[in-house]
This record gives C-alpha cells, structure tokens and sequence, in this order.
C-alpha cells in the first residue's frame, strides 16, 4: 500500500547545552535522553513523490500532501523561495503528471474518495479545471508523451471495465483516436517513437509473462521473442528513434536483467545486469543517458550511464540517504532526483550534468523533529523453521541500549502479497520506534528482490508457509536480549493485514495483538470481487492464490473470517470504506465475528478513503488510535502466553 530530509541545526544556547549535557552522558556510558515526538509531529512531515520539468525547465512539479491531501507543488530549479500550490482540492487526492511541452498547463489525475477509478485532468493557464476523461465509472491512466510533443498516450477502460485500450489524445484540441483495442487481455505498455509499434504485455502467471507489439500499419498482433517454459519477460520502453523494444527477463537467472530485442531484424542483446533484480531501465529523451534501477537487498540503486560511451555518470554521494528516483529533463541537461533513507523522508533535488553540481529543493522532516532521534533499519537475515533465511530490516530503538532492556516489538508485515519492505522512511515504524517499540519489518518468502525460487516460495502456500517466518522471527527477537518475546505484535497493510489476521487466528497464541489495516478476510470473496480492471491479472492471482471455484476448500481454511472463534488476542482493525481492492465488507464482518469472542477489539472505519491514506487527518487518527491499542494491550498489559 507504496514514501527525505535533512533538520537545519538550531544554533542556540539552549541546544548546545542539550549537546554537551548528552555527549558527557555517552561518554560515562549513559545513551543519551531521545526526544519523544507525536504523531502529529512526526506526519508534518511532508510526503511528496513525482517530477516533471516546466517547458523552460526552470521549475519542477511534484505532488506533496503538505496541505492535509495530496495535491500538486512547483518549486524554482535553484531552490529560491517556497514552493508555489498548483492544485487545491480539498476532498480527493490529486496526483501530478506533467506539464505540457510548450505552456504551463499541467496534467494530472484524480479520483474520488480513493476509489482508484482516475481521471485525467487539465488545469488550463487560467486556472480553470477541465476533466478530459470525464467517464466515472472508467479508469484513465496516463502512459507517455508522444516523440514529437503533440500528443500523448493513455490507457482507458472505458470500453470494456475488464480491459485497457490505448487512446492518443491531440493536446491542441483534445480530440482523441483508439489506438489499439485490446481483446486478448494484454496491456498496452510502451508506443515507439513512429508510432509504428505498440508493445503489449501478457501476463500468465508470477512466473511467466508475454510479450507481443501491435502493428499500428499492418494492424496485426504478433509475439515478440517467443520462449516456452515459465519465463518473465515484460516490456519497458522503445530505445528513442528506433525499433528497439527493452524488455526485462529472467530467462536462466534468479534475478531480472535487461535485453533489448531489434523488432526489425529479430537480433537480441543484454542490456544490463547485476547480482539482484534490474528491474527497471530507460533512455533519456534523444538517448543520451541510460538509467537503471536496481533493487539491491531491499535498497534502490539507480545508475545513470551516458549511452555512447558506457560511461558510469559519477552521482552526487548525499549523507540523507540514496538516491531512489530519476527525471531527466527534454534537453538532458537537468536531472531531477529523490533522496531518502529509512530515517529520512523523500527530498527533492535537481543535478546539472555540465557543472556537476546539485541543488536540495526540498526541507520533508518536520522542523520539530532532530533526526538524531529517529533510527536508521538494518537489514538482517535470520533462519526460518525449514532453515530458509529470511530478509528483515531491524528498528532499533534507542531505549534497547538501557541496561535490562525489555521492550515491546512488532513485526511489520508488508503488503502484496508478493511486496518487499525496503529502507525507505516509514512515518508509522519511526512513531512505533520512537514510543519504545522495536520493529522488525520481515520480508517472508513470495517476497519480491530476493530471486525467483524465493519469490514463488508461498505460491498457494499463503498464511501457511510465509507466516511460519513471522513466528520464526521470535527467535531472533529472543536472541536480542532486549526484547520481550511475550509482548510481540503482529501488524501489516493489505497483505500484511490478512498476515496479522491469520497469525492471531491460525497461530493463536503466538503474538499478543493483531493490527491489521484493509486486510483481506475472505479470500473467497476478494478473488471472486476483484476490481474489473484486474482482469488482466486474474489467472495470475488464481495461480498463486487459489481458484475460488477449484479451490474453495482450500480458500476457505486459510480465510480468517470462517475461524474468528479462535482468536483470543487484542485485535485493530482499519478500513477505507471506498476500498475497490479489499471491500468494506472483509472488515465489517471479520469484526462483527470477533465480538463474540469477548476480547479488546476496535474497529476504525474511514469513510472517504479507498486502499490506503490521501488524507493526512485519517492517517493521524488511525496511527494515534493504534499506538494507543498497543500502549493498552501491549506495553502495559502484557496477555499470559
């Protein structure tokens, strides 16, 4: 459900003395006092995400939910003044795409009340509004500009709420042309620069996929580099100016890598590789610059390479953290980059490749919060109940370095299933942290970056296999020394919600208290209610999940709701009521079950959010009632194991 900073040091008397009176104290073996913060302190913090350049690349846009929601910001290139507010919802969330090549009108999208049926907007050089897809039961999403600027591509499913057809849509007039109507359940992923090819993908399963272009002369469908067996290979982009389709694989390796494919001659050619999963490349508008992304043990690595010479472009080293995204702006000139880390939120910056030189944009972190006091994750391993190691990355908090330390912990379940818990900033896991609870976020096996036999390790195996690693985990917590194994959580969103429910119901007595947060239930239900755009996706889910008609039985025992009767520990639950993914109806009824059973239960319902937070006063409330919940249940009352 899936977000860099850096505090300006106060230069008073008052810190100073606060520094020295902690220095001495480390030096006499005290750790020093940590400033606890609240919720609200640590949600100042601004989330942003997203960059795109203005015509004259002189600002850059991104959307941030500085004013409680999610809305769309331009900041000057040189960091002078203070970010100019672009759009001003108050209700829906709205997400920046870009602005148009030769104005400032902006692109951005929208739905309404987290629905996730987006549309996509124009705010015109008047400020007016002006929905250009203005179907509200179809989902628009934007997919690229077209080479020459005059146009751009988008995916509708306006036609068919199973599936995505890809539309051109004139910027002069906003008239607009289907340019390819998809009837085999393949979308459309990328369109070469001629407009000649459009590049499909079919996805058969986790562990295999298809490729396939569209010949907009010929009108014809045809696969491209056909494979038999279960092998991966998903289309990312046409190299610029040419017929070359790059494409990601995993044909005879563990981990994804890049090959290209030359749609005129048939030729192959690896493009990039690493020891973990390449899982993401593409070119600079002309070509000029290649980038990579990485996914390196639960960090993103990104590497930019000028194209004709190979050449590694030597990036800036920044202490806040690594960098995580790239834009390239029209000219290549200009780089727009993210920085965060597991302590330190997404800061904007913008690298010029002439003078080398960079500019922070940005100032995410709350001004009250000294990130001294927050915790850096460490990734760890430890050995599951077969002996498989498992990925965790391990909250410290400061407090584990009292002597007889015995706290309280979490394990932080990622959703999915089939996601990863990275070292990015976690706004949730740094207020559990700071209020004394250690944090271990596990990456169980179906984890995504750990190779292909790990990830497909759960397949039908869900609640079963992957949660014996989340038990497994006490161990390593016991082998701590400051934990205290008897006041262990189990809490996740999504996935990780349906994790903390089938812990407390099919491994009863192995956690003191669930925190499950729009968690599926009823697998039943949610594989036969998936949203309709999903239905590319369908077989896939089926053949990692479970079939609802072939495998009902099997769907049935691994679904909480149909075994509530056993859970007998404190529970939360959270929901958005406009959820499309995991309906309202999985929590209402996973809690009106657990009532019976007589235990500390609370239910918070959100009724204008969807599969996740867009507004900040709903993330506030939900962090400060489940902190509240484990400081009753957990901290201070710890249950009889």
């Amino acid at each position: 459900m899936q977000h860099c900073l850096r505090l300006i040091f106060r230069a008073s008397i008052y810190c100073i003395g606060l520094w020295a009176c902690q220095h001495q104290n480390t030096q006499q073996g005290t750790p020093p006092a940590i400033r606890t913060y609240t919720v609200e302190q640590f949600l100042n913090t601004r989330k942003i995400f997203g960059s795109a350049f203005s015509p004259d690349e002189l600002k850059v846009m991104y959307s941030s939910n500085e004013t409680g929601i999610i809305n769309a910001f331009e900041i000057d290139i040189e960091g002078i003044g203070q970010p100019k507010q672009l759009t001003f919802s108050k209700e829906n969330a709205i997400y920046a795409i870009s602005y148009f090549p030769k104005d400032e009108r902006i692109l951005f999208k929208s739905d309404r009340g987290g629905n996730e049926i987006t549309n996509l907007f124009v705010k015109e050089k008047n400020g007016i509004l002006r929905n250009i897809t203005p179907d509200s039961t179809a989902k628009s999403e934007f997919l690229a500009w077209a080479a020459d600027r005059k146009s751009f591509f988008y995916v509708s499913n306006r036609r068919d709420k199973r599936l995505f057809d890809l539309y051109e849509m004139n910027i002069a007039d906003f008239s607009e042309k289907m340019v390819y109507q998809n009837e085999g359940e393949m979308n459309p992923i990328c369109v070469s620069d001629d407009k000649r090819y459009v590049a499909l993908q079919k996805v058969i399963s986790r562990r295999r996929s298809e490729m396939y272009v569209y010949d907009t002369q010929t009108r014809k469908t045809i696969p491209v580099h056909p494979l038999a067996g279960d092998v991966v290979q998903n289309p990312l982009n046409f190299k610029p100016g040419s017929h070359v389709l790059n494409f990601v694989t995993d044909k005879d390796s563990e981990f994804l890598y890049v090959k290209s494919y030359d749609l005129d001659n048939g030729t192959t050619q690896e493009v990039a590789r690493a020891e973990w999963d390449v899982y993401k490349m593409y070119y600079s508008r002309t070509g000029k610059y290649r980038v990579e992304y990485i996914n390196r043990d639960a960090r993103v690595e990104i590497k930019v390479y000028e194209t004709a010479t190979n050449r590694l472009i030597n990036l800036p080293r920044l202490p806040e953290g690594e960098i995580s995204s790239v834009n390239i702006s029209d000219s290549e000139q200009l780089m727009a980059f993210y920085v965060n880390s597991s302590k330190s939120p997404n800061e904007l910056y913008v690298y010029n490749f002439s003078t080398t030189k960079y500019v922070k944009l940005t100032r995410s972190l709350s001004r009250d919060i000294d990130p001294e006091d927050l915790v850096a994750g460490q990734v760890i391993r430890y050995s599951s109940y077969d002996s498989l190691q498992i990925p965790a990355i391990l909250y410290q908090p400061h407090a584990a370095k009292l002597p007889g330390a015995r706290l309280p912990a979490v394990l932080w379940i990622h959703g999915g299933p089939g996601g990863q818990s990275r070292l990015s900033y976690t706004p949730l896991i740094q207020y559990m942290v700071n209020q004394g609870y250690v944090v271990l976020a596990v990456n169980h096996r179906g984890s995504l970056g750990y190779g292909k036999t790990f990830f497909a390790a759960d397949d039908r195996k869900h609640g079963d296999v992957d949660l014996k690693d989340c038990i497994a985990a006490k161990n390593y917590l016991q082998n701590l020394g400051y934990v205290d194994t008897t006041r262990v959580a189990i809490a996740g969103g999504s996935y990780g919600g349906y994790m903390a429910l089938a812990a407390l119901t099919f491994s009863p007595q192995a956690f003191a208290l669930g925190v499950d947060i729009f968690g599926v239930s009823n697998w039943l239900r949610t594989l036969n209610s998936i949203p309709p755009w999903w239905e590319a996706a369908r077989k896939e889910l089926y053949a990692e999940i479970g079939d609802p008609r072939a495998d009902s039985v099997m769907l049935y025992n691994k679904s909480p709701l149909f075994h509530a009767h056993r859970i007998c520990r404190p529970l939360i639950v959270v929901q958005g009521a406009n959820d499309p993914r995991v309906l309202r109806i999985e929590s209402d009824q996973i809690v009106e079950a657990v009532r019976k059973n007589n235990i500390p239960l609370e239910y918070v319902l959100l009724p204008d959010e969807g599969h996740g937070f867009s507004k900040r006063e709903n993330e506030q409330l939900v962090y400060e009632k489940i902190l509240r919940f484990m400081d009753k249940y957990l901290k201070n009352t710890p249950p009889a194991m």
